[in-house]
């Protein structure tokens, strides 16, 4: 169910000063924590981590057994007809695995209800902090390192979601085993709940991919006003070509079948032989 308090995060610096706490956005941190849809996310996630080339042999492709191993009758042992038979040691394989893929799809609605929901687990778990725009001049394990010991995540799995890819930050923390570096926009329901603590950076809180929202959903006025114009023009332009092509079209003439010519013909030989 969802709730209709509001939710709180803590906020530091990119330092990692502790600054006064930062009301997280309603629209997205409303408390709803739908189960079942993060259930279905994370599954069809680790599912479609699989390479799916599992295979086996069956009899007729392990090599051999391609002749009898002995007479049919008269040996006193059972019949045989190959040494790749499946109860046979070296035998093929009955009913194994073949490559497959194990993809799965979920509704483009349903993954963004996981997520919400998945952001609105951490919220309620006070696992969420707020931090000014990271930015470093190079790559530096030391300077991620001490940033999470800062906003208390030393020995937490940290997630850190920045204002867009950043290559030094991602290089920075990528020898850090506790700590995963990704895009806000690219974060997944799996990712948030793997993680223990929830680094965002402020802009990216404010705009989700970098834009506002917006601008990401081509709504505004601007943008409104070229499609309305772009759709007008592409309809008139398709009229005219309709009436250019029907003015070239030449009108229909009714042309004398092969029967009626005959039936002309004979009508107007029996006149002439009256």
């Amino acid at each position: 169910m969802a709730d209709t308090q509001t939710y709180q995060a803590l906020a530091f610096t990119a330092k990692g000063t502790s600054r006064d706490r930062v009301t997280l956005p309603a629209d997205l941190f409303d408390g709803t924590v739908h189960v079942p849809a993060m259930h279905q996310a994370v599954k069809a996630y680790l599912a479609n981590q699989r390479q799916g080339t599992a295979a086996t042999k069956i009899r007729k492709f392990v090599i051999g057994g391609n002749q009898k191993p002995w007479k049919q009758k008269g040996t006193g042992r059972a019949r045989a007809g190959s040494t790749r038979a499946p109860h046979w040691v070296g035998g093929g394989t009955v009913f194994g695995p073949t490559p497959r893929s194990y993809a799965q799809y979920v509704p483009r609605q349903v993954r963004a209800l996981a997520r919400k929901s998945a952001l609105n687990a951490r919220a309620r778990e006070n696992a969420i902090v707020v931090i000014d725009m990271i930015d470093f001049d190079s790559p530096k394990t030391k300077l991620m390192k001490a940033l999470v010991d800062r906003v208390g995540g030393g020995d937490k799995k940290v997630l850190v979601l920045t204002h867009g890819a950043k290559e030094n930050v991602f290089r920075s923390g990528r020898n850090l085993p506790n700590v995963h570096v990704l895009p806000y926009a690219d974060v997944s329901t799996y990712h948030l709940l793997w993680s223990e603590l929830v680094l965002i950076e402020e802009p990216a809180l404010s705009h989700g991919d970098g834009t506002s929202s917006a601008e990401a959903a081509g709504r505004t006025p601007e943008n409104a006003v070229k499609s309305a114009v772009k759709a007008t023009a592409k309809a008139t332009a398709k009229a005219e070509k309709k009436s250019a092509m029907a003015a070239k079209k030449p009108a229909k003439t009714s042309k004398p079948t092969v029967r009626t010519a005959k039936k002309t013909a004979k009508k107007t030989a029996k006149k002439k032989g009256k």
